[in-house]
Protein backbone atom coordinates (compact mmCIF):
# COMPACT_ATOMS: atom_id res chain seq x y z
CA UNK A 1 0.00 0.00 0.00
CA UNK A 2 1.32 3.11 -1.11
CA UNK A 3 1.83 5.85 1.69
CA UNK A 4 0.04 9.11 0.71
CA UNK A 5 2.26 12.40 0.50
CA UNK A 6 0.75 15.65 -0.28
CA UNK A 7 4.13 18.03 -1.53
CA UNK A 8 5.88 18.37 -4.47
CA UNK A 9 8.09 15.14 -3.92
CA UNK A 10 4.84 12.91 -3.77
CA UNK A 11 5.53 10.61 -6.26
CA UNK A 12 9.34 10.89 -6.18
CA UNK A 13 9.28 9.89 -2.88
CA UNK A 14 7.24 6.66 -2.82
CA UNK A 15 9.28 5.73 -5.95
CA UNK A 16 11.98 6.28 -3.50
CA UNK A 17 11.26 4.21 -0.82
CA UNK A 18 10.15 1.44 -3.33
CA UNK A 19 13.53 1.21 -4.34
CA UNK A 20 15.13 0.92 -1.23
CA UNK A 21 12.12 -1.94 0.41
CA UNK A 22 13.13 -3.93 -3.27
CA UNK A 23 16.99 -4.07 -1.87
CA UNK A 24 15.60 -5.62 1.18
CA UNK A 25 15.27 -2.27 3.58
CA UNK A 26 12.09 -2.50 5.55
CA UNK A 27 11.81 1.23 5.85
CA UNK A 28 9.02 1.07 8.36
CA UNK A 29 8.46 4.52 9.82
CA UNK A 30 12.55 4.74 11.49
CA UNK A 31 12.66 7.98 9.77
CA UNK A 32 9.02 8.66 8.83
CA UNK A 33 9.12 10.83 5.60
CA UNK A 34 5.61 12.15 5.82
CA UNK A 35 7.43 14.61 8.51
CA UNK A 36 9.57 15.62 5.38
CA UNK A 37 6.83 15.79 3.26
CA UNK A 38 4.63 17.99 5.07
CA UNK A 39 7.56 20.26 6.22
CA UNK A 40 7.91 20.63 1.91
CA UNK A 41 4.48 21.34 1.80
CA UNK A 42 4.05 23.54 4.14
CA UNK A 43 7.31 25.53 3.81
CA UNK A 44 8.10 24.99 0.44
CA UNK A 45 4.83 24.63 -1.56
CA UNK A 46 5.84 25.47 -4.95
CA UNK A 47 9.27 24.32 -4.86
CA UNK A 48 9.96 20.61 -7.12
CA UNK A 49 14.04 20.71 -6.89
CA UNK A 50 15.79 19.38 -3.79
CA UNK A 51 17.84 22.60 -2.82
CA UNK A 52 20.30 23.38 -0.03
CA UNK A 53 17.06 25.58 1.22
CA UNK A 54 15.19 23.03 1.64
CA UNK A 55 18.00 20.15 2.78
CA UNK A 56 19.32 22.59 5.76
CA UNK A 57 15.81 23.48 7.05
CA UNK A 58 15.70 19.87 7.36
CA UNK A 59 18.71 19.14 9.10
CA UNK A 60 17.90 21.46 11.92
CA UNK A 61 17.58 19.41 15.17
CA UNK A 62 13.97 19.57 16.50
CA UNK A 63 13.20 20.86 19.84
CA UNK A 64 14.37 17.44 22.30
CA UNK A 65 15.27 15.11 19.78
CA UNK A 66 18.41 13.44 20.15
CA UNK A 67 21.55 13.84 18.58
CA UNK A 68 21.52 10.56 16.94
CA UNK A 69 18.45 11.31 15.73
CA UNK A 70 18.59 14.23 13.83
CA UNK A 71 22.15 12.35 12.61
CA UNK A 72 19.84 9.81 11.11
CA UNK A 73 17.12 12.25 9.46
CA UNK A 74 20.25 13.97 7.54
CA UNK A 75 20.80 10.56 6.51
CA UNK A 76 17.30 9.92 5.27
CA UNK A 77 17.55 13.53 2.77
CA UNK A 78 21.33 12.68 2.01
CA UNK A 79 19.96 9.29 0.78
CA UNK A 80 16.68 10.54 -0.97
CA UNK A 81 19.21 13.34 -2.72
CA UNK A 82 21.08 10.39 -4.43
CA UNK A 83 18.04 8.41 -5.53
CA UNK A 84 17.11 11.72 -7.36
CA UNK A 85 20.81 12.48 -8.52
CA UNK A 86 20.17 8.69 -10.17
CA UNK A 87 17.43 9.59 -11.90
CA UNK A 88 18.97 12.72 -13.83
CA UNK A 89 17.14 15.19 -11.67
CA UNK A 90 19.29 18.37 -9.99
CA UNK A 91 19.30 17.45 -6.27
CA UNK A 92 21.36 19.23 -3.22
CA UNK A 93 23.26 16.49 -1.37
CA UNK A 94 23.54 17.20 2.40
CA UNK A 95 27.35 17.68 3.42
CA UNK A 96 28.89 15.20 5.45
CA UNK A 97 29.01 16.21 9.32
CA UNK A 98 25.65 17.55 8.87
CA UNK A 99 23.92 17.16 12.16
CA UNK A 100 27.05 15.35 13.79
CA UNK A 101 26.22 12.90 16.48
CA UNK A 102 27.65 14.35 19.10
CA UNK A 103 28.27 12.50 22.41
CA UNK A 104 26.96 9.35 22.82
CA UNK A 105 24.15 9.02 24.70
CA UNK A 106 24.86 7.59 28.40
CA UNK A 107 22.63 4.98 29.07
CA UNK A 108 21.02 3.54 32.81
CA UNK A 109 21.90 0.22 33.67
CA UNK A 110 19.75 -0.97 36.28
CA UNK A 111 21.07 -2.41 39.34
CA UNK A 112 19.55 -5.73 40.37
CA UNK A 113 17.43 -4.37 43.44
CA UNK A 114 15.97 -1.66 40.46
CA UNK A 115 14.59 -4.78 38.71
CA UNK A 116 12.69 -6.31 40.76
CA UNK A 117 11.04 -3.31 41.18
CA UNK A 118 10.60 -3.29 37.44
CA UNK A 119 9.12 -6.45 37.50
CA UNK A 120 7.04 -6.19 40.24
CA UNK A 121 5.61 -3.28 38.57
CA UNK A 122 4.89 -4.77 35.34
CA UNK A 123 3.30 -7.46 37.07
CA UNK A 124 0.64 -5.26 38.83
CA UNK A 125 -0.27 -4.28 35.60
CA UNK A 126 -4.03 -4.46 34.83
CA UNK A 127 -6.22 -5.24 31.59
CA UNK A 128 -8.43 -2.64 30.21
CA UNK A 129 -10.76 -2.59 27.18
CA UNK A 130 -8.53 -1.27 24.94
CA UNK A 131 -5.42 -3.67 26.27
CA UNK A 132 -6.77 -6.92 27.42
CA UNK A 133 -3.76 -8.20 27.65
CA UNK A 134 -1.24 -5.73 28.95
CA UNK A 135 -1.36 -7.96 32.15
CA UNK A 136 0.35 -10.39 30.18
CA UNK A 137 1.87 -9.34 27.17
CA UNK A 138 3.94 -6.51 29.02
CA UNK A 139 5.67 -8.58 31.94
CA UNK A 140 6.80 -10.65 29.34
CA UNK A 141 8.29 -7.93 27.38
CA UNK A 142 9.79 -6.32 29.79
CA UNK A 143 11.73 -9.46 31.11
CA UNK A 144 12.33 -10.86 27.24
CA UNK A 145 14.23 -7.25 26.72
CA UNK A 146 16.63 -8.30 29.55
CA UNK A 147 17.38 -11.66 29.63
CA UNK A 148 17.87 -11.70 25.95
CA UNK A 149 19.01 -7.93 25.04
CA UNK A 150 16.43 -7.29 22.57
CA UNK A 151 16.07 -4.26 20.91
CA UNK A 152 12.01 -3.38 22.05
CA UNK A 153 10.94 -3.26 18.19
CA UNK A 154 12.85 -6.83 17.59
CA UNK A 155 10.38 -8.27 20.40
CA UNK A 156 6.92 -6.69 19.11
CA UNK A 157 7.98 -7.08 15.47
CA UNK A 158 8.37 -11.26 16.73
CA UNK A 159 5.74 -13.34 15.02
CA UNK A 160 3.82 -16.28 16.62
CA UNK A 161 5.85 -18.39 14.59
CA UNK A 162 9.37 -16.96 15.43
CA UNK A 163 9.44 -18.27 18.87
CA UNK A 164 10.19 -21.88 19.01
CA UNK A 165 8.71 -23.19 21.62
CA UNK A 166 9.94 -26.44 20.97
CA UNK A 167 13.38 -25.78 20.64
CA UNK A 168 13.33 -22.63 23.33
CA UNK A 169 14.74 -20.14 20.21
CA UNK A 170 13.53 -16.56 18.86
CA UNK A 171 13.98 -16.21 15.03
CA UNK A 172 14.98 -12.18 14.81
CA UNK A 173 14.02 -11.35 11.30
CA UNK A 174 15.91 -8.14 9.26
CA UNK A 175 16.60 -6.39 12.27
CA UNK A 176 19.03 -3.13 12.46
CA UNK A 177 20.85 -3.39 9.64
CA UNK A 178 18.91 -5.90 7.96
CA UNK A 179 20.48 -8.76 9.73
CA UNK A 180 18.65 -11.92 10.77
CA UNK A 181 19.95 -13.89 13.97
CA UNK A 182 18.67 -16.39 16.53
CA UNK A 183 18.40 -16.27 19.94
CA UNK A 184 18.68 -19.43 22.26
CA UNK A 185 16.14 -18.89 24.94
CA UNK A 186 17.45 -20.23 28.57
CA UNK A 187 15.17 -22.67 30.69
CA UNK A 188 13.25 -20.29 32.91
CA UNK A 189 12.92 -17.81 30.00
CA UNK A 190 11.43 -20.61 27.81
CA UNK A 191 9.32 -21.75 30.50
CA UNK A 192 7.93 -18.35 31.08
CA UNK A 193 6.88 -17.96 27.16
CA UNK A 194 5.23 -21.24 27.59
CA UNK A 195 3.09 -20.22 29.90
CA UNK A 196 2.44 -16.40 28.49
CA UNK A 197 1.81 -18.31 25.29
CA UNK A 198 -0.81 -20.57 26.86
CA UNK A 199 -2.52 -17.85 28.41
CA UNK A 200 -3.04 -15.71 25.76
CA UNK A 201 -4.37 -18.27 23.00
CA UNK A 202 -7.52 -17.99 25.39
CA UNK A 203 -7.85 -14.43 24.26
CA UNK A 204 -6.83 -14.22 20.76
CA UNK A 205 -6.34 -18.23 19.65
CA UNK A 206 -5.07 -16.97 16.14
CA UNK A 207 -2.98 -13.78 16.93
CA UNK A 208 -0.68 -12.78 14.55
CA UNK A 209 2.37 -11.50 16.65
CA UNK A 210 3.46 -13.37 19.60
CA UNK A 211 3.34 -10.38 22.14
CA UNK A 212 -0.20 -9.42 20.63
CA UNK A 213 -2.66 -6.62 21.57
CA UNK A 214 -5.28 -8.04 19.82
CA UNK A 215 -6.17 -10.88 17.32
CA UNK A 216 -3.97 -8.78 14.24
CA UNK A 217 -1.87 -5.81 16.26
CA UNK A 218 0.87 -6.03 18.14
CA UNK A 219 1.81 -3.68 20.55
CA UNK A 220 3.20 -0.16 20.07
CA UNK A 221 6.41 0.93 21.14
CA UNK A 222 5.22 4.70 22.39
CA UNK A 223 2.84 3.02 24.27
CA UNK A 224 4.97 1.45 26.53
CA UNK A 225 7.72 3.90 26.34
CA UNK A 226 4.63 5.92 28.08
CA UNK A 227 3.77 3.16 30.72
CA UNK A 228 7.67 2.45 31.84
CA UNK A 229 7.92 6.02 32.36
CA UNK A 230 5.15 6.20 34.37
CA UNK A 231 5.92 3.27 36.59
CA UNK A 232 9.48 4.51 36.49
CA UNK A 233 8.26 7.43 38.34
CA UNK A 234 6.57 5.43 40.86
CA UNK A 235 9.38 3.19 41.85
CA UNK A 236 11.97 6.39 41.96
CA UNK A 237 13.84 4.93 39.85
CA UNK A 238 16.87 8.29 39.32
CA UNK A 239 19.18 8.64 36.30
CA UNK A 240 22.45 8.56 37.51
CA UNK A 241 23.39 10.59 34.96
CA UNK A 242 22.08 13.41 32.59
CA UNK A 243 19.30 11.17 30.55
CA UNK A 244 16.10 9.49 32.11
CA UNK A 245 16.30 5.78 32.46
CA UNK A 246 14.38 4.02 29.37
CA UNK A 247 13.08 0.62 28.63
CA UNK A 248 15.73 0.64 25.74
CA UNK A 249 18.50 0.33 28.72
CA UNK A 250 17.35 -3.27 29.33
CA UNK A 251 19.56 -4.11 26.78
CA UNK A 252 22.14 -2.07 28.02
CA UNK A 253 21.75 -3.91 31.40
CA UNK A 254 21.88 -7.42 29.82
CA UNK A 255 25.22 -6.54 28.02
CA UNK A 256 26.57 -5.24 31.24
CA UNK A 257 25.49 -7.87 33.91
CA UNK A 258 26.44 -10.13 31.42
CA UNK A 259 30.03 -9.11 31.28
CA UNK A 260 29.97 -8.39 35.01
CA UNK A 261 28.53 -12.19 35.52
CA UNK A 262 31.34 -13.68 33.22
CA UNK A 263 34.01 -11.75 35.15
CA UNK A 264 32.75 -13.51 38.49
CA UNK A 265 32.87 -16.84 36.41
CA UNK A 266 36.42 -16.64 35.76
CA UNK A 267 35.86 -16.37 32.19
CA UNK A 268 38.37 -15.18 29.66
CA UNK A 269 36.16 -11.70 28.10
CA UNK A 270 38.33 -11.92 24.71
CA UNK A 271 36.92 -15.17 23.80
CA UNK A 272 33.71 -14.49 25.26
CA UNK A 273 32.64 -10.97 24.03
CA UNK A 274 32.07 -12.31 20.41
CA UNK A 275 29.66 -14.89 21.57
CA UNK A 276 27.79 -11.64 23.31
CA UNK A 277 28.36 -9.24 19.97
CA UNK A 278 26.75 -12.27 17.75
CA UNK A 279 23.91 -12.98 20.25
CA UNK A 280 22.86 -8.95 20.30
CA UNK A 281 23.15 -8.65 16.88
CA UNK A 282 26.24 -6.64 16.05
CA UNK A 283 28.35 -6.63 12.94
CA UNK A 284 31.42 -5.96 14.89
CA UNK A 285 32.66 -6.14 18.47
CA UNK A 286 33.10 -2.37 18.79
CA UNK A 287 29.46 -2.25 18.37
CA UNK A 288 29.00 -4.50 21.50
CA UNK A 289 32.03 -2.69 23.42
CA UNK A 290 28.81 0.25 22.89
CA UNK A 291 27.28 -1.42 25.44
CA UNK A 292 29.21 -2.20 27.99
CA UNK A 293 29.35 -0.11 31.01
CA UNK A 294 31.51 0.11 34.32
CA UNK A 295 29.15 1.03 36.67
CA UNK A 296 30.98 1.79 39.79
CA UNK A 297 29.48 -0.15 42.94
CA UNK A 298 27.50 -2.44 40.93
CA UNK A 299 30.98 -3.61 39.03
CA UNK A 300 32.42 -4.66 42.25
CA UNK A 301 29.21 -6.45 43.95
CA UNK A 302 28.17 -8.17 40.76
CA UNK A 303 31.53 -9.24 39.54
CA UNK A 304 33.42 -9.76 42.40
CA UNK A 305 36.20 -7.33 40.89
CA UNK A 306 38.65 -5.40 43.26
CA UNK A 307 40.60 -2.21 42.45
CA UNK A 308 43.62 -3.27 44.52
CA UNK A 309 44.01 -6.15 42.10
CA UNK A 310 44.58 -4.17 39.34
CA UNK A 311 48.70 -4.12 40.97
CA UNK A 312 48.37 -7.87 39.89
CA UNK A 313 48.44 -7.21 36.60
CA UNK A 314 51.76 -5.49 36.69
CA UNK A 315 54.84 -6.72 37.15
CA UNK A 316 56.92 -5.22 40.15
CA UNK A 317 59.23 -2.82 38.90
CA UNK A 318 62.81 -3.56 40.37
CA UNK A 319 65.96 -0.81 40.16
CA UNK A 320 68.74 -1.57 39.16
CA UNK A 321 72.44 -0.21 38.77
CA UNK A 322 72.16 -0.33 35.37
Amino acid sequence: MKTVFVSAFAERLNGFIDQKRAFGYTYNNVYDPRMFDRMCAEQFPGETSLTADICNAWAIRRGSESAKTSAGWSAFIREFARYLLRNGEQAYVLPPGTGKKGQRYIPHIYSQSELAGVWRAFDGIQPTEAYPVAHLALPTLVRLLYCCGMRPSEALKLGVDDVDLHNGKIFIAESKGNRDRIIMLADDVLEMCRKFNEQIKAYFPSRKFFLAKNSADPYDYRRIGLVFRRLRRELHIESRGDNPPRIYDLRHTFATHRLYQWMRAGKDLYVMMPYLSAYMGHSKLTETFYYVHLVPGMLEEMSGFSYGSVAELFPEVVETDE
